[in-house]
């Protein structure tokens, strides 16, 4: 009985696995299934939207080509117009000479026959009036008429050469590509943006420049936000919890145009944008307050972020812009750039205690003290970033101990790496900045 029933448990878990078994390859078939049908969707999506671009291209082409026919037409016939109306013109002035001397031969023929058969008494004096007449007329003298190979005669010139060069014009243009060499690789969410990166697909392509696009999903037309050589780019501006369709293209290694679409991808980002705070008096700020613009007011301090944005784990950059004029604005020891655990007015720089920032000098502080280590010096252009993750030490660290973050600090392709210990646990700061002298301009994001 022992044996019989062991040997049913085993049996039992046996079937038990093979049931698990059958769900899980039944969960496998449905997934492929749900990617057959994304499949059979994607195809006849594109398929439908690409005779809808080959109609819509066409019928435009057609439009054009028509418009441009029926110009060409309007213009030979106004030339038309022309050479009749200049080449009648002189014929039209000779018809009226030639008149009105057939009108001047009629009467001369009335009155001189009148002379010839009149009285007797009055003939001489009729026949002396008409005899003068007729001399002062000058009989003799005709009207020359152009002969018919003086005068315009009007044709056209037509050939076939222009229907055999649109005919094979028209035989090449337009392809249809079932695979763009190049497809979206990957999107990373970033305070108000998302950050794109793509990759060649095809071998044999050899691309030159990239172009990516992209649209709010409730919106009709894509727009270009990125062109050039790279294979990823921040886009910004992206509203957090919205869904963006994106889509990129390749242009191939001295051509002039652009290989077909990849397939459209959807990106969003749950991560609110980083913003200045508003209202400090020595700094002006963007609509987006994401850009700060230190201006010409005497009063100084730090200007810090609206709130704790910038959490460890990711990374936040500072870019120097130029604002308006052609230079940054004039150096001081106690410029910086950088975050802290909180904002503590009445301090003139973010070089003080329980904050990291590099001076516009290149100069490194941690907790208000100069490291060794330097960076380059902050000019137009420069970006600046901070990475940080965390680094427990001990048990207690959640709990009021020791806090460390590992912190990296980059800038013009050279960075420093610390420690940067705390008595509290923080995994969201606050970032801020301080110039002295206007014409600072820095973007975070």
């Amino acid at each position: 009985p022992m044996e019989a029933e062991a040997e049913a448990r085993l049996l039992l878990q046996e079937a038990r696995e093979s049931i698990e078994a059958a769900r899980s390859y039944r969960r496998e078939l449905e997934q492929r299934l749900r990617g057959l049908h994304q499949a059979r969707k994607q195809i006849r999506e594109s398929a439908t939207l690409t005779r809808d671009v080959l109609e819509q291209h066409f019928n435009d082409l057609k439009g054009t080509l028509k418009k441009l026919l029926d110009e060409r037409l309007m213009s030979l016939l106004q030339e038309v117009d022309a050479i009749e109306q200049e080449s009648i013109k002189p014929l039209d002035e000779c018809q009226k000479l030639i008149e009105h001397g057939v009108s001047t031969a009629d009467d001369l023929l009335r009155e001189g026959e009148s002379a010839v058969h009149g009285d007797v008494g009055q003939q001489n004096e009729k026949l002396c009036s008409f005899t003068k007449k007729a001399l002062h007329i000058q009989l003799d003298s005709l009207p020359e008429v152009p002969s018919l190979v003086d005068v315009p005669c009007l044709s056209a010139q037509l050939d076939d050469c222009l229907l055999t060069i649109l005919k094979n014009q028209i035989f090449r243009h337009g392809t249809v590509a079932s695979r763009p060499p190049v497809q979206l690789e990957e999107f990373v969410e970033k305070p108000g943006g998302i950050l794109v990166r793509w990759c060649k697909v095809d071998d044999d392509f050899i691309p030159q420049d990239y172009r990516l696009q992209y649209r709010k999903s409730t919106a009709s037309h894509f727009e270009d936000v990125y062109v050039g050589s790279e294979t990823e780019f921040i886009v910004l501006h992206i509203d957090p919890n919205v869904d963006y369709q994106f889509r990129v293209c390749a242009r191939g290694d001295g051509r002039q145009e652009w290989s077909p679409w990849s397939v459209p991808q959807i990106g969003c980002t749950t991560l609110v944008p980083h913003e200045w705070t508003a209202g400090l008096e020595g700094y002006s700020l963007s609509s987006r307050r994401n850009i700060a613009l230190r201006n010409d007011s005497q009063s100084c301090g730090v200007l810090y972020s609206k709130a704790p944005t910038y959490f460890c784990g990711q990374t936040l950059t500072f870019r120097q812009v130029l604002s308006g004029i052609e230079t940054v604005g004039q150096p001081d020891r106690r410029d910086s750039l950088g975050v802290c655990v909180e904002q503590q007015n009445g301090y003139d720089s973010l070089q003080r205690d329980k904050a990291v920032c590099i001076s516009t000098n290149g100069a490194v502080f941690v907790n208000g003290k100069e490291m060794t280590n330097q960076l380059p010096a902050v000019t137009s252009g420069s970006t600046v970033t901070f990475d940080m993750e965390v680094v427990q030490l001990g048990p207690s660290s959640n709990e009021g101990g020791n806090f460390k973050l590992r912190v990296t600090i980059s800038s013009n392709n050279r960075e420093v790496v610390f420690d940067w210990v705390l008595d509290q646990c923080c995994v969201s700061l606050y970032f801020g900045c301080s110039f002295s002298y206007p014409g600072w301009k820095v973007l975070v994001f």
